[in-house]
């Protein structure tokens, strides 16, 4: 299982707390994490299942983008990041 935490800029739809998710890819660990917290999806997902553009991803320490992030294969252990990028001006 892959240990997921999130901003807390998304603890109105999303847990606090890391939490373990099950999944072969960090994908499938989120697609386990929104099936948790299902108001969380359409803040990280679009329509089509992409990560949105302001959401980072960093899996190990490492920040990937869109379909490379999610494809992803992650072990036991796997920590994934999910931030949501504020921007403005």
């Amino acid at each position: 299982m892959a240990r997921i935490s999130l901003t807390p800029h998304l603890a109105q739809v999303a847990p606090r707390e890391p939490g373990a998710f099950a999944g072969e890819t960090a994908g499938a660990a989120i697609e386990a994490l929104c099936a948790a917290y299902p108001a969380l999806k359409s803040y990280i997902a679009d329509e089509q299942g992409r990560l949105r553009k302001h959401i980072a991803l960093f899996i190990d320490g490492e920040h990937l983008h869109g379909e490379e992030a999610l494809a992803r294969r992650v072990e036991h252990g796997t920590h994934i990041y999910i931030f949501q990028a504020l921007s403005g001006g």
